[in-house]
């Protein structure tokens, strides 16, 4: 009698309970990608061969295969807590090891590196002092705390409109100190290559000739005499506009303030008013922007789609810290699991392919998110029931086989 059949069937289904139970104890682990096993049958080797009516002898696991469809997405309040959408995995360091994870769980440790919770490092691409990513060779990631430095003005630049209908001062001498000399007045702040900021005042005065405004400036409230706009310290800049109202004037102009504070001094930069106008309308300024900044500390970080991670500062500037990769396998089932939401690549898988999120294959990351294990709990648990009978079928099956047996030997 053949109880071989029946013992290998009971051997299958319990190894199919094993994988099914043990999707069903990861099933909230983040990053987790289920199983499932692959069955095939067995006949027994003979000298003359496999013949038309030769019966199987049971059943064994050929292997296990790993499932890495996308799991669900879910929002966390970390901005380390990466996911990503589509292929990919982290490319994890520890002591000269590496491994690759889905799990996205990151936070810094006190050496500013970006961690999971075994203390392994996300690698990917570092930047250079002005925030240039590096595309080299992948690195341990660490982000930099450090101040961001100051940057002094370069380029200052106003769209402003005069009232094309406003008479002159009835003060024929400017003084910036009463405003019966002057028509209109705007102020902006540019800083210094300390990062100290400055005021500077413009002054508006509509002359006798059509069309034409004298501009005056001061900076830090101190006299017309420490600024220089092209004419002389002290002189002012003329604004000649044609009958259509548009600026003439050729632009920018190149601005030297007389500063304090112990930068640089003079302050040198570009005063552009290009795309001003003389409208029959009240003043008004529509636009103001200048390049310079003052020093910054580091007030937050995000990552993007494409892995970067840019850092906030109380400046109000932004920098790239660092750029996280991902890696991808010709075929990732034949990666080797390690644990821990860890896998090794091996002769099967192939080697990895590194790139930045959203290249070539690649998958793009979410910040403040995780990817949730892609079990599905409810199909585990049919699966379960069927493999719970398929298991008491098999063990029918010996008990029928040794009732026959039981049979055969009562015999007489």
């Amino acid at each position: 009698m053949s109880f071989q059949q029946g013992l290998s069937g009971l051997n299958s289904s319990a190894k199919h309970l094993d994988v099914i139970s043990n999707n069903v104890a990861n099933a909230s682990v983040v990053g987790f990608k289920g199983s499932r096993p692959l069955f095939a049958d067995v006949f027994a080797n003979s000298l003359s061969g496999a013949g038309a009516s030769q019966i199987g002898i049971g059943s064994k696991v050929a292997t296990v295969s790993q499932e890495f469809g996308q799991g669900n997405i879910s929002s966390t309040n970390n901005p380390l807590d990466v996911a990503i959408n589509g292929r990919g995995f982290f490319r994890m360091s520890k002591d000269g090891i590496v491994s690759f994870s889905r799990n996205g769980q990151f936070h810094l440790d006190a050496e500013g590196y970006i961690v999971n919770s075994d203390a392994m490092r996300v690698t990917g691409f570092g930047t250079d002092s002005s925030g240039n990513i590096i595309a080299t060779a992948p690195i341990d990631l660490r982000l930099s705390t450090a101040d961001i430095p100051p940057e002094a003005t370069t380029a200052f630049r106003s769209g402003l409109n005069l009232d094309a209908g406003a008479a002159q001062p009835t003060t024929a001498l400017f003084n910036q100190a009463d405003p019966t000399s002057y028509n209109n007045t705007t102020s902006g702040t540019v800083y210094d290559s300390i990062g100290n900021p400055h005021v500077l005042s413009m002054y508006f005065v509509k002359t006798a000739t059509p069309g034409q405004w004298s501009m005056y400036a001061s900076v830090d409230g101190t006299s017309i005499g420490n600024v220089n706009l092209g004419a002389g310290a002290g002189v002012p800049a003329t604004l000649a506009f044609d009958n259509t109202g548009a600026l003439t004037t050729a632009m920018p102009l190149t601005a030297s303030l007389a500063i304090g504070g112990g930068g640089v001094t003079p302050l040198v930069f570009d005063f552009d008013l290009a795309g001003s106008s003389q409208f029959g309308s009240p003043f008004s300024v529509n636009s103001l922007f200048q390049d310079g900044y003052s020093s910054g500390r580091l007030a937050g970080i995000n990552i993007g789609v494409d892995g970067i991670v840019k850092g906030r500062y109380t400046n109000g500037q932004s920098q790239n810290l660092a750029q996280i990769v991902l890696a991808d396998f010709a075929n990732p089932q034949g990666l080797r699991p390690l644990g821990q939401n860890q896998w090794a690549d091996s002769s099967d898988s192939g080697l990895p392919v590194v790139g930045a999120p959203g290249t070539g294959n690649m998958g793009v990351v979410q910040s403040s998110a995780v990817e949730d294990s892609n079990v599905d709990l409810t199909a585990e648990l049919v699966s379960m029931i069927t493999a719970q009978r398929v298991y008491q079928a098999n063990a029918q099956s010996i008990k029928t086989q040794d009732e026959v047996l039981q049979t055969l030997v009562n015999l007489k």
